[in-house]
């Protein structure tokens, strides 16, 4: 199942965004933000709004790896609490269950004291490569206490 952006639970499909165009040349598992008429790229400023994951096109046999033209046609998920998807992480060392907050390009980051949680780290424990997909499970959106 590593070929796909949604990883679960499978009894259950998520909401998916399908009417409108990419604002750029994006790869599938960056976080994105809906206008009536485009997905844009998320940033860290875009904590607040309804946040998307990108999906890959499959009825197009578009690849988790194959980008996105400007313009094209995308397929975004609406995530829940407690769902499983394949997300673009920055380069940083992530242990199981570390919390994500939304970061540079669509990437989710580590989250530190005081930043909105989005998601935890489900990967393998590790260093992780900038934009490398890995599983993350949405969290109910919370920040962290300041120590």
């Amino acid at each position: 199942m590593a070929n796909v952006i949604y990883r679960g639970p499978i009894k259950d499909e998520p909401e998916t965004v399908s009417d409108k165009t990419v604002a750029g040349a994006y790869l599938p598992g960056i976080l994105v933000t809906e206008s009536a008429t485009a997905l844009t790229v998320a940033t860290a400023a875009d904590i607040e709004a309804d946040l998307l994951i990108l999906s890959n096109r499959r009825f197009y046999d578009q690849g988790v790896g194959d980008a996105y033209a400007s313009g094209d046609t995308g397929v975004a998920y609406r995530p829940r609490p407690g769902e499983i998807y394949q997300t673009r992480l920055a380069a940083a060392t992530y242990a199981k269950g570390a919390p994500l907050t939304i970061g540079a390009s669509g990437y989710l980051t580590a989250a530190a004291a005081g930043e909105r949680v989005v998601a935890f780290f489900e990967g393998v424990a590790g260093a992780i490569t900038a934009g490398t997909l890995n599983d993350v499970r949405i969290a109910n959106s919370f920040n962290i206490a300041a120590a």
